[in-house]
């Protein structure tokens, strides 16, 4: 996964974003995103890339120019995007700058922390609108509270079939996987594909994660400084 802050990839810790600074890799040098990007997929063979777009959660713009970039220069990516949107009528604009081939590479992700309230999940994911079928919904989480003003946490019959299970104060905090929110929600949707976020540390971090019913799990810092290795599946 990536974190862009201003045009560049920052690393993130604790989910404090006032003090992300750009990332030092051991992948790539520099923090440019599709240097970044280009590396990391490369390192585990990935065919889908996270990407928080910091400056849309934070009340910006969606950086489109970073976007298409990585949309050209890697083909055949998946982007998984949050974007910070709050509702339908803040996702239906921005998809509506995309062009054909970035929009076809993205899959939007809903961020229980951005959304409103119930009728933006609903409406969000409801049939017909042009990412139908393709958005993912992030259940976010600090210190044990749902990040969630539009209940999402409390609405499992309204998840999709993907569900980002998001732990931020693990996130760049080096602190393990929050396997016990991960069985959680395997519980409330047993159905559902989950992919973890936050605390990974290395290979033995991904095995216990997947035993707990993850496919993935999204990761930066264990890449950037070198704990996982070429083999690692993320």
């Amino acid at each position: 996964m990536i974190d862009l802050r201003h045009g560049q990839v920052v690393h993130a810790v604790r989910g404090q974003r006032a003090s992300y600074r750009p990332v030092r890799s051991q992948r790539c040098e520099g923090s440019d995103p599709v240097e970044v990007a280009r590396a990391l997929v490369r390192h585990v063979a990935a065919t889908e890339l996270y990407v928080a777009d910091l400056d849309a959660l934070q009340g910006g713009e969606v950086q489109l120019d970073v976007l298409q970039a990585l949309v050209a220069a890697l083909p055949g990516l998946r982007l998984w995007l949050d974007g910070g949107w709050s509702g339908p009528a803040a996702l239906q604009a921005f998809w509506q700058r995309l062009d054909a081939t970035t929009a076809a590479a993205l899959d939007p992700v809903l961020a229980s922390e951005a959304l409103q309230d119930e009728a933006a999940l609903r409406a969000c994911l409801a049939p017909g609108q042009p990412w139908s079928g393709r958005a993912l919904l992030s259940l976010d989480r600090r210190d044990g509270r749902p990040l969630d003003p539009a209940g999402c946490w409390q609405r499992p019959e309204l998840w999709p079939a993907r569900l980002v299970v998001m732990t931020l104060e693990r996130v760049g905090a080096d602190l393990g996987p929050d396997l016990d929110t991960l069985a959680e929600v395997r519980r409330r949707a047993p159905q559902a594909t989950l992919i973890g976020a936050g605390g990974l540390r290395g290979p033995h971090d991904l095995q216990a994660a997947a035993q707990a019913g993850a496919r993935a799990w999204l990761v930066a810092s264990a890449l950037h400084d070198g704990r996982l290795p070429a083999t690692a599946r993320a």
